[in-house]
């Protein structure tokens, strides 16, 4: 797939980097086509957590996303490396990075973690590396855990005449160990009226007022995302790095909807696949639910049993009936809800207690080979069968035999991205402006507690990447 434009912005932030990135993914996409980007990668610090967002908007919007991460790396007594920016080429790839991040944060707190070069090594595959904007001791090492022309040394220019200075040095040290050099501009935010956001954030995240930061606000205004041509213009005496920005985003071709997605595997007894056993279980449930099963009833569960083969989903439903399986036999109460109330292989596996066929509800409602096709993300092309179980140590007993069946590795809590509300917004911006607290109170006192409904105000945004 090749790329028209001369510059595809490869290091870019999102407000899911914490008090760094000032934009929401769904504003970094429409500054992206608006700009007349076709490509643009987002790697957000530490973690994946913008990429469904960012993948969701960039596909209806026509532009092609790339999948990225800044990972940091173990800081010694002496110093703390910068963290590398990986850039996901292929499945592999992808893996690799989950991986990586998943490994690099086990045991650790939130926000916490770093990738040792043993780690990097293991999960190398498929990622091609961005190594910052400055020389940096361990270029060489890191050039040669990735391998040739997969690490990159950067050049940005922001209006600087420090960051010149620093651009001779990265030019050297490239010639000296070399590696290839990629312009980038390190995108904080979408447009340029973006920026006095960005000085707040940081104020909030360094704990000091705008009176106080000083010098450890950016010098200017000059991180967001530029028009490739004006990138291009800016670095008319680098035309090679700029070239080489191209270069990588057409090698980087993965996006979400390559992620291929299977759901694990139920061990079914020697003989049976997953789809065998599932049907099996299904006509047992059915032959007590139903007394007499149907004509009806025999049509719909073979619909359905069709529908799930072909979209190779047999080991969810089993996974499912396993657990309501093991809750029962624990006299602990579960109850299947929403969507699957309208399958009745749900009904015959006693995961939901409506009859949908008595009461004719529509299968497609729940799950369609057209939704399937057409869903833009994992989430809205699966099945959702939600389980209601009591809270407390009943509820403690189900999660842990998920854990021991299917392994630590194999099951895992789902986090949500907490969010900003009003009040706490104006709280930390006030401070950072300089607001007594007695103004701030007062201010507080006269907003709603709830998060607005427009995702572009500030106090939507995420306030802590779990």
């Amino acid at each position: 797939m090749l790329i028209s434009s001369t510059y595809v912005e490869l290091r870019c932030r999102s407000a899911f980097s914490f008090l760094d990135g000032a934009s929401l993914p769904e504003d970094l996409v429409a500054a992206a086509v608006a700009g007349g980007h076709e490509t643009l990668a987002l790697a957000d610090l530490g973690g994946l957590y913008s990429a469904p967002r960012f993948f969701a908007a960039a596909r209806k919007a026509g532009l092609r996303p790339i999948v990225g991460a800044e990972i940091a790396l173990p800081a010694s007594p002496s110093s703390t490396p910068p963290p590398v920016l990986l850039l996901v080429e292929d499945r592999r790839g992808y893996r690799n990075l989950c991986r990586l991040i998943t490994r690099m944060k086990q045991g650790r707190g939130k926000g916490e973690g770093a990738a040792t070069m043993e780690m990097l090594e293991e999960h190398a595959a498929g990622l091609i590396a961005l190594l910052g904007p400055a020389p940096r001791a361990d270029a060489a090492d890191l050039a040669a855990l990735f391998g040739p022309g997969r690490a990159f040394l950067e050049v940005q220019r922001h209006l600087d005449a420090e960051q010149e200075r620093q651009n001779r040095a990265v030019l050297a040290q490239a010639s000296a160990c070399a590696l290839p050099v990629v312009a980038s501009n390190d995108v904080r935010y979408a447009t340029i009226d973006r920026s006095p956001t960005h000085d707040v954030l940081t104020c909030i995240r360094a704990g000091a007022t705008v009176d106080q930061i000083g010098r450890r606000l950016p010098r200017n205004a000059e991180r967001f995302l530029k028009r490739p041509e004006e990138m291009a213009a800016r670095f008319r005496d680098l035309p090679a790095a700029v070239a080489c920005s191209q270069e990588i985003a057409e090698r980087c071709l993965f996006t979400l909807s390559d992620l291929g997605y299977t759901f694990p595997c139920y061990p079914v007894p020697d003989g049976e696949t997953q789809q065998s056993f599932l049907e099996a279980m299904t006509w047992q449930g059915a032959a007590a639910r139903y007394q007499p099963i149907t004509e009806k009833v025999r049509a719909q569960l073979a619909h359905e049993l069709r529908i799930i083969g072909k979209l190779d989903l047999a080991g969810y439903f089993l996974v499912v009936w396993d657990i309501v399986g093991f809750a029962r036999s624990r006299g602990i109460m579960v109850q299947g809800r929403g969507s699957a109330a309208n399958s009745a292989t749900c009904y015959a596996l006693g995961i939901t207690a409506v009859d949908p066929v008595g009461m004719d509800l529509l299968f497609e409602r729940f799950l369609s080979e057209e939704r399937v096709k057409s869903a833009c993300s994992i989430a809205d092309r699966m099945p959702d069968i939600d389980l209601d179980l009591p809270s407390g140590a009943k509820r403690e007993q189900v999660i842990q035999h998920v854990y021991r069946k299917y392994g630590a590795s194999g099951a895992a809590m789902t986090a949500n991205v907490i969010t900003y509300r009003p009040r706490m917004a104006v709280r930390d911006c006030g401070r950072a402006l300089g607001f007594s607290e007695e103004q701030l109170a007062c201010m507080s006192k006269l907003l709603p507690d709830a998060p607005p409904s427009t995702r572009s105000e500030v106090m939507g945004w995420p306030a802590s990447s779990c």
